[in-house]
């Protein structure tokens, strides 16, 4: 198992990223759509080679061919906006009264529920740091009839792979 092959990289001081992973990756709040995705993108946004090969091959056989383009999807097209949004929210100014000229088409028709998009989207922009986009994603899922709680896993499975990507890394480093 993949998610077992991340855990056993880990060095013994990130034994609650261990444990974190594990009990994530079983979680009930989301369905197995939301979930799987939802440690894809993750996993994407973290820019972690051994993080994104070991989710990949963890998650996608649980997601059709459309889910898995659609996570592919969003986490490309957050890795875009949340760089340009978070620009025009923090610089202020004129900037956010500008369009934005960016092409965002997948966002109207990701090919797979709009909520799980959307989801994945939320995912993404936690672990860029867009507060504008979290805002705005937050609003369409919580709308969209997901429950504050799973919301909550959502960002809770983002913080673990991207913690899981900063350990990996800063050990690589030091070796």
């Amino acid at each position: 198992m993949s998610i077992d092959t991340l855990k056993n990289a880990l060095p013994d001081y990130a034994k609650d990223q261990k444990l974190n992973l594990s009990s994530l990756a079983m979680d009930p709040s989301l369905s197995a759509q939301q979930l799987a995705g939802t440690f894809i993108v993750s996993a994407l946004a973290s820019r972690n080679a051994m993080v994104i090969r070991e989710i990949v091959e963890e998650f996608a056989p649980k997601l059709s061919a459309e889910a898995l383009g659609a996570a592919k999807a969003a986490a490309s097209v957050m890795g875009m906006n949340n760089v340009y949004y978070r620009f025009t929210h923090l610089v202020g100014g004129d900037y956010p009264k500008l369009p934005a000229k960016l092409r965002m088409n997948v966002m109207a028709k990701p090919g797979v529920e709009k909520v799980d998009f959307e989801l994945w989207s939320l995912a993404v922009s936690a672990i860029n740091g867009c507060g504008m986009c979290m805002e705005s994603h937050e609003k369409v899922v919580r709308h969209g009839g997901l429950s504050t709680e799973q919301v909550q896993t959502a960002v809770r499975i983002a913080a673990v792979v991207h913690a899981v990507a900063v350990t990996l890394e800063a050990e690589a480093a030091l070796v």
